[in-house]
């Protein structure tokens, strides 16, 4: 479910970090790379639980209400929709999740306070009562409601984002790909929940960021007399760092990854210096790079591979 785009942002932070050390040990910094993609699918996986355990909460809350000292109509003849959702009944029964849970320790029962609040934020919210008052029961329901209440209630709760970032200091940036991903997943849903990879393809999606990652490192001084040489009108330390080390990225992916189109990886790295690098990186990186690709295609040192990348 992590798509290419977050793999090139996820070498782009370890390259960062690694070019900041003096002496740097590559094979380090490299196995922290691939411990930060687990721990994205530890938050998945925290997430999945977390829905999971406020479908338990809503049915310790009937129990509750069904023996207060004086329960209404209501607390005796509960709507039991929620309880009830397709999707939420099948999460609780999912052997994969519960492994998961149990051989990452992930555990809610230190925030009870916390679910709490929450699972009354929602009740108490119109998407919860519309949903309940629908008259409707079916699997595309179901699997529509939990699906609106992650994207407009859990990804959005400020509370819930703090605690992720107490966890790990990065999941607060990563809780949007995080909750993306368990959407996606429970898109899938139709009548049994199961639990998906991240990676599409992990062995090649692995490969493609092992390569990424030490092949611009290991020609980086290739890489900048490129540039320096396409960029005299510019004082080298007037380019800000992050277009740099894009550009590098870049040529380490067009020369040494041959089943990835040309254009593909220019889009990409002209679309990451927009959101990582200044307001005029996009133009700057793309002019550079254009020309340093040409150069490249009449030196020969671009030799891609594979069905329809020969002309690339």
């Amino acid at each position: 479910m992590l798509n290419r785009r977050f793999l090139r942002i996820k070498v782009m932070q370890a390259l960062y970090s690694f070019f900041q050390h003096d002496k740097a040990d590559l094979a380090f910094f490299e196995k922290e790379l691939f411990k930060s993609l687990d721990k994205i699918y530890e938050l998945y996986i925290s997430i999945i639980a977390l829905v999971n355990d406020l479908h338990d909460l809503s049915m310790i809350m009937v129990d509750e209400n069904k023996n207060k000292h004086l329960p209404n109509k209501n607390d005796l003849n509960p709507n039991l929709k929620f309880v009830n959702n397709t999707l939420l009944v099948s999460i609780s029964n999912n052997k994969e999740l519960k492994l998961q849970i149990e051989k990452r320790k992930i555990s809610w029962q230190n925030e009870t306070d916390v679910i709490r609040k929450i699972f009354n934020e929602i009740k108490n919210g119109e998407l919860f009562k519309t949903y309940l008052e629908s008259g409707i029961s079916s699997i595309e329901e179901d699997r529509e409601f939990i699906i609106s209440l992650i994207a407009d209630n859990l990804s959005e709760n400020e509370v819930l984002i703090s605690l992720f970032e107490e966890k790990n200091i990065h999941w607060a940036d990563d809780s949007f790909v995080a909750f993306n991903s368990v959407i996606r997943n429970f898109e899938d849903f139709n009548g049994e929940f199961k639990m998906q990879a991240l990676l599409k393809d992990e062995k090649d999606d692995l490969e493609f960021m092992s390569i990424l990652f030490k092949k611009t490192i290991i020609y980086k001084t290739d890489f900048e007399d490129l540039i320096n040489r396409h960029t005299q009108n510019w004082e080298i330390e007037r380019i800000a760092n992050m277009d740099k080390l894009l550009m590098e990225m870049a040529l380490a992916e067009i020369i040494h990854l041959p089943n990835v189109p040309i254009k593909v990886s220019l889009n990409e790295y002209i679309d990451i210096s927009k959101e990582y690098s200044t307001p005029n990186s996009k133009t700057f990186v793309n002019g550079v790079l254009d020309k340093i690709i040409a150069e490249l295609k009449k030196d020969s040192r671009i030799n891609k591979t594979g069905r329809g990348l020969k002309e690339n």
